[in-house]
């Protein structure tokens, strides 16, 4: 039986890492971010608008920025946005959120555009 152990762990060991994902592009997420302004904000000056301000997105957890009127079933969704999140919800914000208040029928969004905004919106400066 440690003999068996031993050899699985070893395995384990010998697999080569994953290959890294490379970081999203500020200068892309700028572009893509060209498709939020109608409704949100970000920068040192970003305000809440038809949507809220997008300021510190990653690692947020949804629909808790304070002086927003967020839609109940965001706020109870649980989601916190990071790349995988966001390209599902731009995607499809209703089939993930069912109730969400949120539409967006713009240009695809995909995990590469995700990662984009995100790197946009994280080296935007902030308030």
């Amino acid at each position: 039986m440690r003999a068996l152990f031993v050899a699985a762990l070893s395995a384990l060991v010998l697999l080569p890492p994953p290959p890294a994902r490379a970081a999203g592009d500020p200068a892309a997420g700028r572009k893509a971010f060209a498709a939020c302004i109608s409704c949100h904000q970000a920068g040192p000056s970003a305000r809440h608008a038809f949507g809220p301000q997008l300021n510190s997105l990653a690692g947020r957890k949804a629909g808790t920025l304070a002086g927003y009127a967020y839609s109940p079933a965001l706020t109870s969704s649980g989601l916190v946005w990071n790349e995988a999140t966001l390209a599902a919800y731009l995607r499809d914000p209703n089939g993930l959120v069912p109730g969400t208040k949120m539409r967006f029928w713009g240009v695809g969004m995909n995990e590469r555009k995700a990662a984009d905004l995100l790197a946009y919106l994280a080296a935007a400066p902030q308030r």
